[in-house]
């Protein structure tokens, strides 16, 4: 590496980190955080965890604070079209200009080893934590884990845990019991247990709660939300996202901040079951509970599938639960490493029995869906140059 990180700027320095990676040493963060903390304070912490759900929940929650005129930032990941998505701070993504102070401050802050050290999410976590400095609440979406992720490397005020199962099984385990109480480890003070579909979740957040006791003395408080009926919310909204809010608005009422149902009317949701046109919907969901929800979304209706996969994912599993909605999959090519290899996912798709279809022509007489993981609707929205407004 000849370029020097001292004087590189965001896009550049960004272009040299580490995207993906196959272990975690927290060690890095921690001790680039150590640095930070001595500069900054943070403002009241809400760390958002799970497997599916983080994202709409952490804007739900975000967007309300915001119009009930709170300072707030929120953290997410990864983004769809652009880096900026993933810091949305009072109402809008950052822009470039504060993203490139943040960059500078830190670039003098800690040492180069530490800056050729830490990962890309690693790092996009002390831009988003410096530039939540002056902000009333900070909105944290941790990344695949928890206890080790580089967002628990702060204390959190409040936790929210989104619906649990089983993805990333390499980092977190390999039973939703392993997986939730790797993720709940990361619980400070109070969770909130939103929608489950394991009942093994529940149980595991009361042995994180005795082993947290025993290990660091820890008091933790839980609350499980069990009526995701109790609110009538916009019909705009899909039945997950709805479910979603009803842990958003839990939250809410343990910040005694009143609620007023209509200022979740207008928030926007990029890239979570959105219609971008009459007959295309984008997800950014890649997991078979992703893939439960959506089947739920379109029942009774028959959808063209724009679809790829990670090859880490149970994209099998995935095709089987959509097939009773599927009238034909077009798989989508992703420039990627990481994504299927073609002839695996053909294979699937002959033996369930769904048409495949080669090119990808939107019809106005179509249902479409386009599935599979950000970078598949991100490729989606480039072929056919949309740009969020």
């Amino acid at each position: 590496m000849t370029r020097d990180l001292k004087k590189a700027t965001l896009v550049e320095f960004l272009e040299y980190k580490t995207l993906y990676y196959d272990k975690i040493d927290f060690t890095i963060v921690k001790s680039s955080w150590d640095k930070l903390s001595q500069k900054i304070k943070l403002p009241y912490t809400i760390h958002i965890v799970g497997t599916n759900g983080k994202g709409s929940t952490g804007r739900f929650l975000s967007h309300y604070l915001y119009k009930k005129d709170f300072k707030v930032l929120h953290y997410s990941s990864p983004h769809i079209i652009k880096f900026n998505e993933r810091i949305w701070l009072n109402g809008s993504d950052s822009s470039d200009e504060q993203l490139e102070l943040a960059h500078k401050f830190l670039q003098e802050l800690l040492d180069i080893e530490l800056l050729k050290k830490l990962t890309y999410f690693e790092y996009t976590t002390l831009l988003a934590l410096y530039l939540s400095k002056d902000c009333d609440y900070l909105v944290l979406e941790a990344g695949l884990g928890g206890e080790f992720d580089a967002t628990n490397v702060v204390p959190s005020d409040l936790s929210l845990i989104t619906t649990i199962g089983l993805d990333h099984q390499s980092f977190l385990g390999n039973t939703v019991e392993e997986i939730a109480t790797t993720k709940m480890r990361s619980v400070d003070t109070k969770m909130i247990l939103g929608f489950q579909v394991f009942d093994e979740v529940e149980q595991s957040a009361y042995e994180v709660q005795k082993q947290l006791k025993k290990e660091k003395d820890l008091d933790i408080k839980i609350e499980v939300v069990r009526d995701f009926e109790k609110y009538e919310v916009s019909k705009k909204f899909a039945s997950y996202l709805k479910r979603n809010l009803h842990l958003v608005i839990a939250c809410l009422n343990e910040l005694n901040i009143p609620l007023d149902l209509k200022l979740f009317d207008n928030v926007d949701l990029f890239g979570r079951c959105q219609k971008i046109t009459k007959n295309v919907t984008i997800d950014v969901g890649h997991n078979p509970l992703a893939a439960q929800v959506l089947l739920k979304e379109f029942e009774n209706k028959k959808i063209s599938l724009i679809y790829n996969s990670y090859a880490d994912k149970d994209y099998e599993k995935v095709l089987e639960i959509l097939k009773p909605i599927i009238n034909e999959i077009i798989i989508i090519d992703v420039d990627d490493k990481r994504m299927v290899d073609k002839n695996n996912l053909l294979k699937i798709i002959k033996r369930l029995n769904i048409i495949n279809t080669n090119i990808i022509k939107i019809d106005e007489n179509k249902e479409y869906l386009v599935f599979g993981s950000f970078l598949v609707v991100e490729k989606f929205l480039s072929q056919i140059g949309f740009n969020e407004k």
